[in-house]
C-alpha cells in the first residue's frame, strides 16, 4: 500500500521548510476535483502519491495541525504559510508542548471525570513558581544529609528532580514508573539519591498540583500522553478536527509527539514531516530524534540535496570533522578559515571585537551579516563585546539574552516602591535602593525631534535627580524601619538648597505620590500590588513617551509575572487558607525576583519593520535553535572543552528516558560517543549556516587561567598561517 505521507530529509538550509509549505499548499488550495476515488492525484506528482480530496475543500477552521520545534520557528512557519496561501486559509501553528497544553485545557472536563479531580479551571505554573512551590512542599524531606548525598544545593536539587518528571512525561513514561527506570539506569551508583525516594517526591508533587488544578509542563505532557491520547472520546474529536499534520524539524520533538502522529495516521490522516539528522539541537533536553525517525517507515521518503552552494558546509565539513576526530591528520584548512589567537581571554575579546569593527567599517561585510557564536557567554564576555562594538556605532543583537529581571534598574526601583507603600516590608529596602529609586522615577524620556519612524526613535534620557543628589536625599531623608520605612520632606536636610530646584520639585512629587498610595492602601482602595505597579509605571515611567525596547520588555515581564504570582496565590488561599498576612506574598514575590530566577523575555521577538542592522551574538544552542545563517562567523573560545557539550547542559537522567535505550545505564563510553556525535552535528550544522568566512577565536588561557585544550584546538592549529594577529 502506497503511503500518502511524506518524510523530508535534509541538512540545514536544504529547503525542508519550503518543501513543507509547498506540501501544505498542495493540500489546501482548491483545484479541479476528480470523483473517481476518495483520493485525487495532483498534476506533476509522482505515481501513487495521492492527496485526500477533502483537503481541497474550502475550510473556515484549520484542519491541518501545523507544528514547529520552538516558538520563534512557529511564528516564522505560520507567517510563511499565510503569505504562501495569500491569507485565504486559517492556520494555527503550535509547538508540540503548546499543542499539548491547549488540548489538556480544552478537554479538562474529560480529565476531571477520568481522574476524579476537583471541578476547577486549571492554571499553568511557570517554571520559577513551580520550583518555589515544590521546594516548600519537599523542604521537610530535603535535610542536610540528603543534600550532602546529592552533592548540590537545595535549589539545584529541586530543579533536577522536577526535570525527571518532565523527561519521563516527554518519553511517555508514567510518573509511577520513574523509580523503575532510574533504578535500572543508575544501578549501584551510591553518589545519587535512592530512585524510590525521588519518585515518591514526584508523585507527591504531581498529586498536590492536580488537587489544586495547577499544571506544569511535565504534568501537562503526562496528562496528554497517558490519559487523553488513550481516551476514545478524545480520539474521535482529534481525528475529526485534523485530517492532516505538518511538522517541521521533528528531530527536536519529544517522544510523545510520535504517539500523536501515529494516532492521526492510523485514523487516515496524511502527514508531512521534515527531519535533519545533523540537527537534534534539544537532544539531552527532552528531544528523542531516533524515536521520531521511526515515522519514516510510514511515509514516502524525500531526500533533499545538501545546503546551498554558497555555504561552506560542503567544502569544509569533511575536513574539519576529520581534523577533530583524528587530530594527528596533517591538514591545512582553506583560506576562508582564519584564526584570532591571544594569550589571555581579555585580549581575545578585545581583538575579536576590533576585527569585527574594522571589517564592518571598511565595508567588507555588513553588521547584519556577522555572527559571534560561543559555547557559553558569561556576563563579562557579553558586556565587553557589546561595549566595544557600540562605541564604534555597531549595534549588537543578543539572541535570547535572558538576564535576570532584577538586573534592570527600573524593576529594582519598582520593588523598592512596593516596600515603601505596603507595611511590613522595611527589611527589604535600604539607603542605596532608595537612592536608585529616586533617580529612576525622576527620569524624563523624550523621543528625538523630527523622528517619524519608530525604529529611529532612540530615546534621550535626562533625570531631575542625579545619583549624587539622590544619595544626599537618601542619607538625610530616608528613615529605616522594619514595618514602616519612610521618606521625610527634603527640608529635613539642613542644606537642602544645594539639591536644586529641579531635584527638589521631582522629589516632592515622588513623596506626595507615595503618601497618596499609602493612604489608599490603608483604605483598601488599591486592589492588589499589580495595580500599584501599573500606577507607578503610568505615572513615572510611561508618561506618554516611547520607552526603550529593553525597558518595555522588562516591564511587561514584571506585570505578567506579578499577575501569575497573585493568581497562584489566590488559588492556593482558596483551597487551603494560609494564616500568614497578604503582605507575606509581597515579600516572597520580591525575594523571588531578587534571586534572579525570573528573566525578561521580550515579545515580539522580532523587530517591527525591516531586519535590525546588528551583529548577532549567541551561544551555539541559541544560534542553532534560531535557524539563522550569516556570511561571516566568529567562533569564540574555540579552544573551550564546552564545544563538545553543544552550549547547553544535558539534563540529569536524560539518556535513561530515550525510547531506544529506556532505563539502560549511561557509561563513560556512551558519554564519549555522544560528545563525538554532538560535535560532528555542531560542525556540520554551523558550517551550513555560514557562506563566506569563519574565524576561530582562541585564547591559550581561559577565564580561570587554565589552559584551553578543547576538541576544536586541532582546527585552530591547522589555520595558523591565516592568523590575522
Amino acid at each position: 500500500m502506497v503511503s500518502h505521507s511524506v518524510w523530508i530529509v535534509g541538512t540545514s538550509r536544504s529547503g525542508k521548510t519550503a518543501r513543507l509549505v509547498e506540501q501544505f499548499c498542495s493540500w489546501v488550495q482548491p483545484e479541479k476535483k476528480h470523483h473517481e476515488s476518495f483520493y485525487t492525484k495532483k498534476p506533476g506528482q509522482k505515481k501513487g502519491a495521492r492527496i485526500p480530496e477533502f483537503l481541497y475543500l474550502k475550510q473556515t477552521e484549520p484542519i491541518v495541525l501545523v507544528l514547529a520545534a520552538n516558538d520563534d520557528n512557529r511564528r516564522e512557519l505560520g507567517d510563511i504559510i499565510v503569505t504562501s496561501t495569500l491569507g485565504k486559509y486559517p492556520v494555527r501553528a503550535k509547538t508540540p508542548l503548546g499543542f499539548f497544553q491547549d488540548e489538556v485545557i480544552l478537554f479538562w472536563p474529560l480529565l476531571i471525570n477520568s481522574l476524579s479531580l476537583k471541578a476547577q479551571f486549571p492554571v499553568r505554573l511557570r517554571p520559577e513558581t513551580e520550583q518555589e512551590l515544590a521546594t516548600k512542599l519537599w523542604r521537610p524531606q530535603l535535610d542536610e544529609e540528603i543534600l550532602r548525598i546529592a552533592g548540590v544545593n537545595e535549589s539545584r536539587l529541586v530543579r533536577r528532580i522536577l526535570d525527571l518528571l518532565q523527561l519521563a512525561a516527554y518519553s511517555g513514561v508514567r510518573c509511577e514508573d520513574i523509580a523503575q527506570i532510574l533504578a535500572r539506569g543508575l544501578g549501584d551508583n551510591s553518589t545519587t539519591l535512592e530512585p524510590e525516594f525521588l519518585a515518591s517526591l514526584l508523585l507527591d508533587w504531581r498529586n498536590w498540583c492536580l488537587e489544586r488544578g495547577l499544571l506544569t509542563y511535565g504534568i501537562i505532557t503526562e496528562l496528554y500522553s497517558q490519559y487523553l491520547l488513550s481516551d476514545r472520546n478524545y480520539q474521535q474529536h482529534l481525528t475529526k478536527r485534523y485530517q492532516a499534520v505538518l511538522a517541521d524539524d521533528v528531530d527536536d520533538y519529544p517522544s510523545v509527539a510520535r504517539l500523536l502522529f501515529e494516532l492521526l495516521l492510523d485514523q487516515g490522516a496524511v502527514g508531512a514531516f521534515s527531519y535533519n539528522a545533523d540537527g537534534a539541537v534539544r537532544l539531552g533536553l527532552g528531544a528523542d530524534p531516533n524515536y521520531l525517525e521511526g515515522l519514516a517507515e510510514r511515509c514516502q521518503v524525500e531526500i533533499l540535496t545538501g545546503p546551498p552552494s554558497e555555504s561552506l558546509g560542503e567544502e569544509l565539513t569533511k575536513q574539519m570533522v576529520e581534523l577533530v576526530t583524528e587530530p594527528m591528520v596533517l591538514l591545512s584548512l582553506p583560506k576562508m578559515v582564519h584564526s584570532i589567537q591571544t594569550t589571555s581571554r581579555a585580549q581575545l575579546l578585545r581583538q575579536t571585537a576590533e576585527v569585527i569593527a574594522n571589517t564592518i567599517q571598511s565595508q567588507q561585510v555588513q553588521a547584519e551579516e556577522v555572527a559571534i557564536i560561543a559555547p557559553g557567554l558569561d556576563a563579562i564576555a557579553r558586556y565587553t563585546l557589546v561595549e566595544i562594538l557600540i562605541k564604534q556605532n555597531i549595534q549588537v543583537e543578543s539572541l535570547n539574552d535572558q538576564r535576570p529581571l532584577v538586573s534592570s534598574p527600573v524593576i529594582r526601583a519598582l520593588l523598592t516602591m512596593l516596600a515603601l507603600v505596603y507595611p511590613g516590608l522595611g527589611r527589604l529596602v535600604d539607603r542605596d535602593a532608595v537612592a536608585e529609586m529616586l533617580v529612576v522615577l525622576s527620569r524624563k524620556q523624550q523621543a528625538p525631534e523630527n523622528s517619524l519612524l519608530l525604529t529611529d526613535a532612540i530615546n534621550r534620557v535626562s533625570t531631575d535627580i542625579d545619583p549624587v543628589r539622590a544619595g544626599l536625599i537618601a542619607d538625610y531623608c530616608f528613615v529605616p524601619h522594619p514595618d514602616r520605612p519612610n521618606l521625610l520632606p527634603v527640608s529635613t536636610f539642613e542644606r537642602w538648597d544645594r539639591i536644586g530646584y529641579a531635584a527638589t520639585t521631582a522629589y516632592g512629587e515622588i513623596l506626595q505620590w507615595l503618601e497618596q498610595q499609602r493612604s489608599q492602601q490603608e483604605l483598601r482602595l488599591i486592589p492588589s500590588p499589580i495595580s500599584l505597579l501599573d500606577r507607578a509605571i503610568q505615572r513615572f515611567l510611561w508618561n506618554g513617551s516611547n520607552l526603550p525596547y529593553e525597558q518595555l520588555a522588562a516591564l511587561r515581564e514584571l506585570l505578567e509575572t506579578a499577575q501569575h504570582y497573585w493568581e497562584i496565590d489566590t488559588r492556593l488561599r482558596q483551597i487551603a487558607p494560609d494564616e500568614t498576612t497578604p503582605y507575606t506574598t509581597i515579600i516572597e514575590f520580591i525575594q523571588l525576583l531578587r534571586r534572579g530566577t525570573i528573566t525578561a523575555n521580550p515579545y515580539p521577538v522580532r523587530p517591527i519593520g525591516g531586519a535590525r542592522r546588528a551583529v548577532t551574538l549567541a551561544t551555539i544552542f541559541q544560534y542553532r535553535s534560531s535557524r539563522r545563517s550569516h556570511r561571516w562567523h566568529f567562533w569564540l573560545d574555540a579552544g573551550s572543552p564546552l564545544w563538545a557539550k553543544g552550549g547547553a547542559a544535558t539534563l540529569f537522567g536524560a539518556p535513561f528516558f530515550l525510547r531506544d535505550r529506556l532505563g539502560e545505564p549511561w557509561t563513560a563510553e556512551d558519554e564519549k560517543l555522544a560528545e563525538e556525535q554532538r560535535l560532528r552535528r555542531i560542525l556540520t550544522d554551523l558550517l551550513s549556516r555560514v557562506s563566506e568566512r569563519v574565524y576561530l577565536c582562541h585564547s591559550d588561557l581561559a577565564v580561570n587561567g587554565q589552559e584551553q585544550v578543547g576538541p576544536l584546538l586541532p582546527l585552530v592549529n591547522a589555520c595558523v598561517t591565516h592568523s590575522v594577529i
